[in-house]
């Protein structure tokens, strides 16, 4: 049998012991949630690289595939056109007239002319090189006056603020935002006027498109393809 002062000693070894083994517990569970939280973070992490990834080569290739459209069309409606009315012109010469035989010649040298300008252009703007290679804005420049020559829009491009030059993929998706943007108001807005301003500072870039088209109400609205694709790549 233990007297009083055994018992005492055996009961503050059990108790030791038994706490050391809830706090051994206890440290085991918050190292485990600790690892748990950590693996699901770096799965977070990696899921949302993985998006971002997916998301700029979908950007890549829609601005590949709108610039391929924009081609297609300044061919057909620009280079076109002023290679065939050339040729009209060198076809029909009459050089018994050699007064309007010179007009026609130098309207067929200077429509020519504009015609190669005109492809010099188209091949600047073959694909996402112009962002990668030039910028955000000069990229933004390039392509507003692209759209200028239709000579349906009065458009603009302001800046302000310190100009920061962020990563090739960034601008990327922000000149992706721009194009779907521009490409919505030309389908749905009916405007004339589209006016595009990004402000700088030192932690943030503001980009605001606006035009004078009908809009529409946000409520209740459901938002297309378009929209949804800006939505996600300003969040990326």
């Amino acid at each position: 049998m233990f007297d009083k002062a055994d018992q005492s000693i055996v009961i503050f070894v059990l108790t030791s012991i038994l706490l050391i083994v809830l706090l051994i517990s206890f440290i085991v569970t918050i190292v485990y949630r600790y690892q748990q939280k950590q693996n699901n973070f770096f799965k977070d992490i990696e899921t949302l690289k993985a998006s971002y990834e997916n998301t700029l080569l979908l950007s890549q290739l829609e601005i590949q595939e709108q610039t391929f459209q924009n081609i297609s069309r300044e061919i057909h409606d620009s280079i076109g056109q002023k290679l065939t009315l050339a040729k009209l012109h060198l076809n029909t010469l009459d050089f018994n007239n050699k007064s309007i035989t010179h007009d026609q010649v130098t309207d067929s040298v200077r429509m020519i002319g504009e015609a190669i300008n005109d492809l010099t252009d188209v091949s600047r703007s073959m694909s996402s090189e112009i962002v990668l290679s030039n910028g955000l804005i000069k990229a933004l420049e390039f392509e507003v006056t692209q759209l200028q020559k239709s000579g349906l829009y009065t458009i603009s491009v302001t800046t302000s603020g310190n100009l920061i030059f962020m990563e090739a993929s960034t601008e990327l998706m922000l000149f992706r935002i721009v194009q779907e943007a521009i490409n919505n108001i030309i389908k749905h807005a009916e405007a004339k006027v589209i006016d595009l301003s990004l402000h700088y500072n030192s932690t943030m870039l503001t980009m605001e498109i606006t035009d004078n088209g009908k809009g529409f109400s946000v409520d209740g609205t459901t938002f297309g393809t378009g929209l949804q694709n800006i939505r996600k790549r300003a969040a990326l």
